[in-house]
């Protein structure tokens, strides 16, 4: 057997939302809505550290008092409305390897907004990508939408095209192939993945399926509300 697999877990929450006001500490079934993922990665009970990063220091306080393990302050070039997420995670597993003095082989970034996910996804996510020995694994749910049957796009001579083609008529949306949505829960890296590519998307990128109530990602009062409600209804 080989040695043990060193891992972190990253949430990167902004300040600022625009969306829903302060969405990562608004209180969702009586705690801040960040504090459903710290729970959900300490739960998941695979991880040697958790660390939070973001450029507001009430989150950080708020991450601190739920049971983050460090806290890392986001440079401003990092947390501007058009910067990428993919620097921020690079940042804070930087910070948080020389905090301990550890390198971490597995790095799983959680969602502050998906707090529907289970500890069980969490370690399915890592197990694809640890049993896989894969660059990097997204999570993903079943497509509402199908390009080569039910979306389409509108040409700059007005016609409508269906946004893939099939190459053969389709007539029933189950005999097209299949798609899926990124929800934007979970992300899992190999260090070398992480920080030699800067594309999400490789020949070694690997899915884990996730069905459509637990990939609600909060976006909107309506995406909010909706949360709430099904929280609610698993208790």
């Amino acid at each position: 057997m080989g040695d043990p697999m060193i891992r972190l877990c990253t949430i990167c929450a902004r300040g600022g939302s625009k969306g829903v006001l302060n969405k990562n500490i608004r209180l969702l079934m009586d705690k801040p809505l960040i504090a459903h993922t710290l729970d959900q990665a300490r739960d998941a009970n695979i991880f040697d550290a958790i660390a939070v990063s973001s450029d507001s220091d009430e989150i950080l306080r708020v991450a601190s008092k739920w049971g983050c393990d460090y806290v890392i302050k986001r440079p401003a070039e990092l947390a501007t409305d058009e910067a990428p997420k993919l620097p921020a995670i690079r940042h804070c597993v930087s910070e948080a390897e020389r905090l301990t003095d550890t390198i971490y082989d597995t790095l799983v970034d959680l969602d502050a907004t998906s707090p529907l996910r289970t500890p069980e996804d969490i370690r399915q996510a890592v197990d694809v990508l640890e049993g896989g020995r894969v660059g990097n694994v997204i999570t993903v749910m079943p497509s509402r939408r199908s390009p080569y049957f039910n979306m389409v796009e509108i040409g700059e001579d007005g016609a409508v095209r269906l946004s893939k083609s099939p190459g053969e008529n389709i007539y029933r949306r189950q005999d097209a192939p299949k798609c899926y949505d990124m929800n934007a829960s979970i992300y899992v890296w190999n260090r070398e993945s992480l920080f030699g590519r800067e594309t999400l998307f490789n020949a070694d990128t690997r899915a884990y399926v996730m069905p459509e109530e637990r990939s609600i990602d909060i976006d909107s009062e309506l995406d909010f509300l909706f949360v709430e409600f099904l929280m609610k209804s698993r208790t």
